[in-house]
Formats: structure tokens, sequence, C-alpha cells
């Protein structure tokens, strides 16, 4: 995340760690080549436009901690990364509440072209309440709601970035003085609940046209959204078996859109923590602890669920605080605190600790084939530390991981959509966004799409 303290929070007061330069447009250069080398797919941004829910009655604990706040566009990095590297893809999460579709499906596709085809989103809807105000809303959108507003959003940018222009509109042809062939750009036309956009789109298309498609939904309309529209699925799952319910579920319901179980990769979020021996493996681990802010990390959790339990002791069992949606915390916590009431410190140190695999590089590699025999095709590395997780992972890990082939040695051709899948450039026919390839020829598909609420 282009801030200071993203997951794991306070490390950053680590001597080692650089998490603090990340205004430095060479702290993330020099990031995005470390993982070129270590032959990573992608280097991922999160990102918010809003504040957490306050915590103590207000939000200074964020601001004191610097826990995504200053927080700094990542979409800003995506040009000058891809400059620097060569295959390395660059994803970064935009929400459907920060920019109309029509002027977001424009920089996506300027960016696709600039990076010849490593462009991937991660669409987001949005839970902050203070994120709403920003853009002039009274409050947050209702949860289904949020994705209805998502399927639009999405349909809209499907439309220009699929439908808008043909594959060989673009002529530049000197001889003729043709530089692109008029009949061949479409208008899109679309009237919805929320966007009225003609079109067409402004950009030719892109080398992947449509960015390669990350989402993270959990929710049964998280899950049904993903299941029609991503490719790639951020995962948080507390163990391998949760995870396999989940890759399970979720590839069923991609099947029931028509789409193949292999149109879908998970990735699983998990902090590595290697060493030359398991013991020196764990010393590490253990002194990383002793640099955990455990009241940022149980602020994190407060401001995300959106209540707040910073007027409580950090001893005080969960079981005892009488709050609204209390619950959901007590029941996976209870499954990790077995011999005492578990309390909001446990809860604290869990957002810290949990899915951190602590061993040698080769008991790293077995703990990875498990969650890979779980539905996991790859991981979401999360940094406690900025290089040095990093760098930790690519001298040590990878090599283990290449030898298994687990990881791989060198990069494929083509955009990044081609790397990850083997299929091509585009998006497969059975996406629902293909179907907007050429339906804006016809004189009377147009007609049609300007319905109020029509969708092709």
């Amino acid at each position: 995340m282009n801030t200071t303290g993203h997951i794991v929070q306070g490390t950053w007061r680590r001597p080692t760690a650089r998490q603090t330069d990340f205004n430095d447009l060479d702290h993330w250069v020099n990031l995005a080549k470390t993982l070129e080398r270590g032959k990573f797919d992608a280097i991922f941004f999160a990102d918010v436009v809003g504040l957490y829910a306050p915590y103590r009655g207000d939000e200074r604990k964020y601001f004191e901690a610097g826990l995504q706040v200053p927080s700094n566009d990542p979409s800003v990095l995506a040009s000058a990364i891809a400059y620097a590297t060569e295959h390395l893809g660059i994803a970064f999460t935009a929400s459907i509440l920060q920019e109309h579709p029509f002027n977001f499906a424009r920089r996506i596709s300027t960016l696709d072209h600039a990076t010849k085809g490593r462009i991937a989103w991660n669409i987001v809807t949005n839970y902050l309440p203070n994120a709403s105000r920003n853009f002039g809303h009274e409050g947050l959108t209702a949860h289904d709601e949020r994705y209805r507003w998502a399927d639009e959003y999405v349909d809209v940018t499907y439309k220009l970035w699929e439908g808008s222009w043909e594959e060989d509109a673009l002529v530049q042809d000197a001889a003729s003085g043709i530089h692109a062939d008029y009949d061949k750009v479409h208008r899109i036309n679309h009237v919805g609940q929320r966007y009225q956009v003609e079109g067409p789109h402004l950009v030719s298309p892109s080398p992947q046209r449509t960015p390669l498609l990350f989402q993270a939904g959990a929710s049964e309309a998280g899950r049904t959204f993903a299941a029609k529209n991503a490719e790639a699925i951020f995962v948080q799952a507390p163990n391998p078996a949760s995870a396999s319910r989940d890759t399970t579920d979720i590839r069923a319901r991609a099947v029931s859109y028509g789409r193949l179980r292999t149109d879908l990769k998970f990735f699983q979020g998990l902090l590595i923590v290697p060493g030359s021996t398991e013991e020196e493996a764990k010393r590490i681990s253990a002194e990383l602890d002793e640099w955990i802010d455990y009241d940022a990390q149980l602020s994190h959790m407060s401001g995300a669920v959106g209540i707040d339990f910073g007027h409580e002791d950090l001893d005080t069992p969960v079981g005892e605080i009488k709050t609204e949606g209390v619950q959901s915390i007590v029941g996976w916590i209870k499954d990790l605190v077995t011999d005492r009431p578990a309390t909001l410190r446990d809860v604290a140190h869990y957002t810290a600790t949990n899915n951190r695999i602590v061993g040698t590089p080769e008991q790293i590699a077995d703990a990875l084939e498990v969650w890979q025999a779980a539905g996991i095709d790859g991981i979401n590395l999360v940094n406690a530390e900025i290089p040095g997780t990093y760098d930790d992972f690519v001298d040590h890990v990878t090599p283990v991981l290449q030898a298994r082939g687990l990881q791989q040695r060198e990069y494929a051709e083509g955009t990044l959509r081609q790397k990850l899948f083997g299929n091509g450039d585009r998006l497969p026919e059975r996406h629902q966004a293909s179907h907007y390839r050429g339906a804006f020829g016809e004189p009377h598909l147009d007609r049609l799409d300007v319905r109020v609420g029509a969708t092709s």
C-alpha cells in the first residue's frame, strides 16, 4: 500500500525498515526491481479513499500510528514501475466510489498501453463511511446495493474496453491519410441506474483491452460478483481447510455462469518469515512481535468492522463486550484460543500473526504445498518490513520453490493475462465482458442499448 502502515502495524519503527519512504518513487521502483528479480507475477497495491471508523471516539490513533494515513494514490506509480521493469505485472485497487467509469476506463487503457499489457485492477466497492462522505454521499451505501452498483460500473467499463473499438479500427495509413476507421468505432449509449455514458471510448484497444481483473469479496454478494467477473481472487482464509471450502464454492459459482474452474486463480495472503534453521526463524519471528503495535492492530480491526473497541482494555474477554456484531469475532477467535477466554489482545495478536509461516525455506515450501493442495494458486506476500520481507523471500525462499517447481524460473512472453493463464492476451469468450465484442456495430443494437437499464 502506498502508505507506511498497511497490515502489520508498528514494524515501520524497526531500524532496517523503510516503509516511511513511501513518498519516494525510488522506494517503489527498487522494490519492483527486487520482485522482478525474484520472478514475482505482480506487485499489488491496496488502497482506501477514506479514514477508518473512529477508535476511542475519533481517528487520532490512525494518524499517530501511521495506519494507512497519509495514503497516496497507487495508480500514479504504475508508469514509473513499468518503465523500470519488463515483465512484472502492476495491480492496483480502485473503488467504484472514487471515479466515474468513463474516465477510469480511459486511464486504465492508457496504462495498459504504457505497460505493454501488464495492468490489473482490483475491483472494490467501499465499506468506509468517511470515504462515502468524501465523495458527496450522506452515508455508507447498503452492502448488497454496493455490489449492484459494482455490476453497473464494470458493465460500463466492459462496453468501453471490449465493444467500442473494433480490433482493426486504428488504421494509421499514411498513404490514404486515414488514421482510424470511423465505421469501426462505436458509441456504447449506456443508460443505467447510476450512469449515462454515450461513448465512444477515447483510447484504441490496448494489449489486454480489459485489464486483468482481481477481486476479494468474501460475502455472499461478493462471491457471486467474483464468480462472474474476477480472474484472480484474494483470499484471507484462516487455514487451508477454510481456503478449500472458499475456492471450491467460488469456482462452482463461476461454472454456473458458463466459465471454467481454471478461469480463476486464488491468492492467499501470507507473511513469510524464513531462517537458516527453524530456531533462527522462530527467533526472527519473536523479535518481529516485539515491534508490533497491538493497539494499532486492534484499531485497524475496530475501524474496519465499525465497532469501536478503543474504550475497552486489551485484556477484556471478547465475550463480555456487548456490541452489535462482536459475535462474528468471537466465532473465529475461539478456535485459536482454547485454554482460556479469548481477549481483545488475542484479537489484535491474531490480525498480526495469523497466516504467518515461520521456518526454513524447505519448511516454508512444505507449508505452501499444503495451501496449494487446498486450491490456492499463489500467495499475496504480506510485508512486515520493506524491503526486508521481500529481500528475504527472493534470496532464500524463491530458490527452494523454483527447485520444487512451485515458482517460475523465467517469465513467459506476452501480457500479464497471458503470463498467468497462457490462453492469450484477451479475456476468454466465456467471460461476460466478451459479449460486448461486436455488440455496437449494427444500428439496431445501438438503439436497443439506449433503453434504461439495458446491458447489451
